[in-house]
């Protein structure tokens, strides 16, 4: 007999039959008890929402620290992801694979046995199911060097995983019943795209995103009342983790006002596909292009909300951690000994000041800036440096990077040529030995130096395989 994942169960609705009066959860529900009780499917989809939420807190929160955006600055969370060290048999790289498994296999009940049961099955219903399940093979594109795609399977590359995404989101698409679902499908498809190296789909798919929605964006959702928690808000709102200094004026994208605060996370954004038309027009050597859609983007990014009245005073940018973080507005920043100084990047937190943070996107570039790029490689570097500011603290920067993890240990032995997949994907320009979150600071002259400025980095390596896919 099979039973329901109690991790799921807890997510059922309070009108549900197998919530019992005082609300607790009966862990003995069957599998036919589920499929025969009432609206099993709106259970189901509420339940797998739940999950997604809670594994993108997971992936946020690792692939933070996996990047040059946030160092992890105290003794929870992974210690080696900073470094970066992934190991195959390093309990974090289980548990995200089969992140990716669970959502995909969650999803697939649900469009399959869990529809079948229930008649009041709504396209509402399938249409989220089907995002879910193309989001995990983005995830498993972006993240890892290979992973089955069913249960049990052989192993497909990373590409293949996004070819797939690509696929799951032509099954959604016609499911989309407003402007920003949308929107939301052709922008995750552009994504994939992006990924790949197919411009052209990428462009059109970005292209006909734009058509259907300028400015939308689309949020996984927490609830502290039902203990759906966003960890990675725990990490970022405390001072685990600590930004690197030129990215200081965008921390802590996920706050408390109050409490009992649990602050979405994002999972698509419009910013995205100005992003890849800009990039793309770069790849054509179309400056003029580049610099008009980066300074759509850059109108977009300064329309979005802004929340003020923050107060970060506890913030003190060490308190006891591995290493000090400057925490003082006077401080100019420089992305690396050989960049200009830049003022404006480090907010002052401390008592009795309030600060305001940018929740959807935020950046330090300015229009002056864009006007000023005069060749390829300098706004290759300011795009990125924008992809950079604009994803920050959702994830995303480690695929820029060109960072991917190993197939998990659990995982490799049930597989043919495991072998091949069972160690990193990092690339030789990726610094070692915490390199990507290393930075100096001149007390007397309150200056900060980046060692590594990681998007000229990327721009240097912009033909290789790893980075830059349209280049």
């Amino acid at each position: 007999m099979r039973y329901i994942p109690v991790v799921l169960a807890s997510f059922l609705v309070a009108s549900c039959d197998l919530v019992t009066p005082d609300e607790i959860i009966n862990p003995n529900v069957d599998e036919s008890a589920f499929l025969d009780s009432d609206n099993p499917m709106e259970t189901w989809v509420n339940g797998t929402e739940k999950e997604f939420a809670l594994h993108m807190s997971d992936f946020v929160e690792l692939m933070e620290i996996l990047s040059d955006n946030y160092f992890n600055n105290y003794t929870r969370s992974s210690k080696v992801f900073d470094v970066p060290q992934l190991l195959y048999t390093d309990a974090d790289v289980i548990n995200l694979q089969r992140h990716v498994a669970s959502l995909r296999e969650m999803a697939d009940y649900g469009l399959t046995t869990v529809a079948k049961a229930d008649p009041k099955t709504s396209d509402a219903d399938r249409f989220h199911l089907l995002y879910i399940k193309a989001y995990s093979f983005l995830l498993a594109g972006d993240f890892f060097r290979a992973l089955p795609i069913v249960s049990g399977g052989d192993l497909v590359e990373w590409d293949g995983q996004l070819k797939k995404a690509i696929e799951v989101l032509d099954e959604a698409m016609p499911l989309a019943n407003t402007d920003t679902d949308r929107a939301f499908i052709l922008t995750l498809r552009a994504r994939a795209a992006h990924r790949l190296g197919w411009r052209e789909q990428a462009v059109a798919n970005a292209r006909q995103a734009l058509s259907f929605s300028g400015n939308f964006y689309r949020q996984v959702l927490f609830d502290s009342k039902n203990g759906v928690l966003n960890r990675a808000q725990e990490a970022i709102w405390s001072d685990w983790f600590q930004p690197l200094p030129r990215l200081d004026f965008l921390d802590p994208k996920y706050y408390q006002m109050n409490s009992t605060d649990q602050c979405p996370i994002t999972i698509a954004k419009a910013e995205e596909n100005l992003l890849i038309l800009a990039e793309a027009a770069l790849a054509e050597n179309n400056l003029l292009e580049a610099k008009k859609q980066l300074s759509a983007l850059l109108t977009l990014v300064k329309a979005r909300p802004v929340q003020t009245g923050i107060n970060d005073q506890l913030e003190g940018r060490y308190n006891g951690g591995l290493k000090a973080f400057p925490n003082d507005p006077e401080y100019r920043v420089q992305a690396s000994p050989d960049d200009s100084l830049r003022v404006g990047l480090i907010i002052d937190r401390r008592p009795p000041f309030l600060i305001s943070i940018p929740y959807i996107s935020g950046t330090s570039v300015s229009q002056q800036m864009i006007d000023g790029l005069d060749n390829h490689d300098s706004a290759l570097e300011l795009l990125y440096l924008m992809r950079q500011e604009i994803f920050f603290a959702e994830g995303r920067r480690p695929a820029d990077l060109g960072i991917r993890l190993p197939l998990c240990e659990a995982e490799a032995a049930n597989v043919e040529n495991a072998q091949a997949y069972i160690t990193p994907w990092i690339p030789a320009f990726v610094p070692q030995n915490y390199g990507l979150d290393d930075f100096t600071i001149d007390e007397e002259k309150k200056v900060v130096t980046i060692t590594h400025n990681m998007n000229r980095v990327i721009v240097a390596n912009a033909h290789a395989a790893d980075v830059a896919p349209f280049e």
